[in-house]
């Protein structure tokens, strides 16, 4: 092929090249543009739903309640509109009815403090509620509100066959969730809103059934008192339980439900591992255990009297006694009314 054949044969494909370019270029500029989605803002206002699943018997708090934005075809009366409602007087009632997550929260599904049927709507499932009177001494001069939690402490004189009774004290429940003193179910405040402390005579306590019985009982035997309990004892009852493996959590379990397992437990009433003190531990001149007690026409040996303490006197058989030895123990016995020794 001579040069001149050549030359033209290239300026030919570079004709071609342009010419398909520009082909190109104009088609593609004269396609349709695309047509970009364009998000529409949701219509509709604002109404309050749940942050969490809130149970029968959820106090509510601020966490718990938030508004979303909501379709105006399903917006009910019931709700409550952000605009219209006040959500700081919605915190502290309770829910009567159970409530899912992201659900919106009707006017029905809570009930506030002083309502019918708000007592029975804070108790927990399965819980009951008990009443036991106090004093000014008794009920930590009144600085014990609504929803704090408590030991309770009774205080009895155990008595003996002569003498000076013992005297007790032991904690005999702990972690009872307050539901109310007197007939009041909230915290009442000034005008600058500082808690108000005042006197009480009752106390309401949230129980199961079995210590509804013990606290019945209880109240028979001697004097009931409060002992205020601090925020921070939950938690380390709640590690100690769990040290203990009396709080088990699934392996498979999911944050919320761990989450609900562990409230449950830190809201449980405790009736295991009572403490106790009785005078001896608090005076040397009061006893430690209990007096000895005096058989009917017969002997008993002095129980050992608490350091410091005078030694109880022996009882004295009535009638006619004679001794007997038993190896190298020598007791004295009451004859019977037939003759023969006991």
């Amino acid at each position: 092929m001579d040069r001149k054949k050549l030359v033209l044969l290239l300026g030919a494909l570079v004709i071609a090249i342009g010419t398909a370019l520009a082909a190109r270029s104009m088609f593609a500029g004269a396609a349709a543009p695309q047509a970009e989605a364009v998000p529409q803002k949701p219509v509709g206002p604002k109404v309050l739903v749940a942050n969490r699943q809130l149970p029968v018997g959820t106090i509510i708090t601020a966490d718990a309640i938030g508004y979303q934005q909501w379709p105006e075809e399903l917006v009910q009366d019931a709700y409550f509109i952000d605009g219209e409602s006040d959500v700081s007087k919605l915190i502290g009632t309770v829910v009567r009815f159970p409530i899912t997550a992201g659900e919106p929260v009707t006017q029905g599904s809570l009930v506030a403090p002083g309502d019918r049927g708000f007592l029975a709507a804070a108790l927990g499932p399965g819980m009951r509620a008990v009443t036991v009177p106090v004093s000014a001494k008794t009920g930590v001069a009144g600085f014990v509100f609504p929803g704090d939690r408590v030991d309770l402490v009774l205080t009895q004189t155990v008595k003996g066959d002569g003498g000076e009774g013992l005297k007790a004290s032991e904690t005999i429940l702990r972690n009872l969730r307050v539901l109310a003193t007197d007939q009041s179910t909230e915290s009442s405040s000034d005008e600058q809103g500082r808690t108000v402390v005042r006197a009480f005579r009752t106390v309401t306590l949230e129980v199961t059934p079995k210590i509804a019985e013990k606290v019945a009982v209880a109240q028979t035997i001697g004097t009931l008192s409060l002992s205020l309990r601090s925020i921070a004892d939950n938690q380390g009852e709640l590690e100690r339980a769990i040290a203990a493996g009396e709080v088990k959590i699934p392996d498979n379990a999911t944050p919320e439900q761990e989450e609900k397992l562990l409230r449950q437990a830190m809201a449980r009433p405790i009736d295991k591992g009572a403490s106790f003190v009785t005078g001896g531990d608090v005076s040397r001149f009061q006893r430690s255990t209990l007096p000895p007690a005096r058989p009917v026409g017969g002997y008993s040996a002095p129980a050992e009297a608490p350091s410091g303490a005078p030694a109880a006197q022996p009882s004295v058989p009535q009638g006619p006694t004679v001794r007997v030895t038993r190896g190298k123990i020598t007791s004295t016995e009451a004859v019977g009314k037939t003759g023969s020794t006991r």
